[in-house]
């Protein structure tokens, strides 16, 4: 074997040392992620829905939480009741999973359902977060609630 063909056979064989390497780490963060966040938190952070911000919503809400993450509610409303609505994070996994549940868990509720909704309400739907991000949950409910708020100022200043 010619010198460039040893030299091109060790930069594949190194290439797929580092392919082994890089798949066998994204399988490794992906199983201590479901055993985290539990299947249906793992696959919610893999499929984000109700991700982005809204244009012209009629209720939002940006709160900071005690971690530094930032949660973005927007709530469009149609006939008194949640028609769509979305979420936006800059924080962790579980920030990004509480929004997008919460989002959901808005959907098809008028004002005073809303208000039912709470940080172990997101959490059970999620079905589990790691005890340290648990105020991720309390995060996205908080965040509900002031967008809940807004919607409900807005519309008293408009009777």
């Amino acid at each position: 074997m010619c010198r460039t063909g040893k030299l091109l056979w060790e930069e594949i064989l190194i290439m797929k040392n580092l392919d082994d390497f890089i798949d066998n780490l994204q399988n490794e963060i992906f199983e201590d992620a479901k055993r985290e966040l539990g299947e249906k938190g793992f696959q919610r952070w893999r499929h984000p829905q109700f991700n982005g911000r809204m244009e012209h919503p009629d209720g939002h809400a940006s709160v900071t939480g005690e971690c530094g993450d930032t949660m973005e509610i927007y709530l469009k409303f149609e006939n008194d009741r949640v028609s769509d609505a979305s979420y936006f994070t800059n924080g962790c996994a579980s920030s990004s999973v509480s929004g997008s549940f919460a989002a959901e868990l808005t959907l098809g509720k008028d004002p005073d359902e809303i208000t039912d909704i709470t940080s172990e309400m997101v959490l059970t739907t999620i079905g589990r977060l790691p005890d340290k991000d648990v105020h991720c949950a309390e995060l996205a409910a908080r965040t509900v609630q002031e967008a809940l708020s807004n919607y409900m100022s807005k519309n008293l200043k408009n009777l």
